[in-house]
């Protein structure tokens, strides 16, 4: 049975992105008729629904969408997995194919397509990236937040903020100890982050030429960590390109949650002369009773 709950008096449909078992991949809340919320409702409800976001469509033409997206805390611009999850939630009703959604950020295209096992994949296009430098005492009080000494860091890997529809701070995790053992402070890093305008820290950790290990504190959001996350995916393959680690056309598939008890895949492509970044996942509906063990 769907999980489907009223809160506030609004319907919450609730999916699993990046993932098929609903047990895995990140959870975002979905409303397809926000119309009538205003921001304050809307807010009301992600941080009921709780999970990191809550995707909100506010107008609908066609396959044309005007989405707003709610952490348990505040509104952000952009949302990979509530992008992924509200596409594979409107393929069910309406069908599979094109959207395109309208949102803070710019225009996503989203395409849906149903793969040999039935499960449905969402992909999105992020807007054109960007790729910022930062100073060394930025990262100095970013490892200080997280506990993470400079040693542990991989040299490879240039601290740098990326951007494609939010923005996250990149580092690189010299060993997959490293970036498994994640203990941090929350209110320092959240104070960071917001100095920064910073979505999430991208904690990424290379296990091949194309495989990647990565973990999104997500202090901001009202949540320690979150499980899987498109937008931190679309950053890293412009991160990985801008810094020559990978060259264009390239696909990447990045594993995230695996620490956490969620796994999840998240599929990254690059192509040429296209400077955006495409990120796919499949998507599944989550049924009453399964246990959502979210830290926060």
């Amino acid at each position: 049975m769907q999980l489907m709950t009223t809160i506030h008096g609004t319907e919450v449909l609730r999916y699993t992105a990046f993932s098929d078992d609903p047990a895995g991949g990140n959870p975002a809340g979905v409303v397809l008729d926000a119309s009538g919320l205003a921001e304050t409702e809307m807010l009301a409800v992600a941080a009921e629904v709780g999970y990191s976001e809550t995707a909100f469509i506010t107008a609908t033409e066609g396959r044309s969408l005007t989405v707003r997206y709610f952490s348990p805390k505040a509104e952000v611009p952009f949302c990979g997995h509530a992008t992924v999850a509200t596409a594979v939630a409107l393929a069910e009703r309406i069908g599979s194919g094109d959207l395109l959604f309208s949102t803070a950020a710019g225009e996503i295209p989203v395409s849906v397509a149903a793969e040999a096992s039935g499960a449905l994949r969402a992909t999105l296009t992020s807007v054109e990236p960007r790729i910022e430098e930062i100073p060394d005492a930025v990262v100095t009080e970013a490892l200080e937040a997280l506990g993470w000494p400079a040693a542990d860091l991989d040299p490879a890997f240039a601290p740098r903020i990326a951007y494609a529809g939010a923005r996250h701070l990149v580092l690189g995790a010299a060993t997959r100890e490293r970036l498994a053992a994640l203990d941090y402070d929350f209110d320092r890093l959240a104070a960071f982050m917001l100095s920064l305008d910073l979505t999430t820290i991208q904690l990424v950790w290379r296990a091949s030429d194309t495989v990647f290990h990565v973990r999104d504190p997500f202090p901001v959001g009202g949540v320690v960590e979150d499980p899987a996350t498109g937008a931190a995916a679309l950053a890293l393959g412009a991160y990985l390109r801008d810094q020559h680690l990978v060259t264009a056309p390239a696909t990447l598939t990045l594993h995230q949650g695996d620490d956490l008890g969620r796994p999840g895949v998240l599929t990254v492509e690059l192509r040429e002369n296209d400077p955006r970044v495409r990120v796919s996942g499949t998507g599944a509906v989550i049924p009453d009773g399964t246990p959502l063990p979210l830290p926060r």
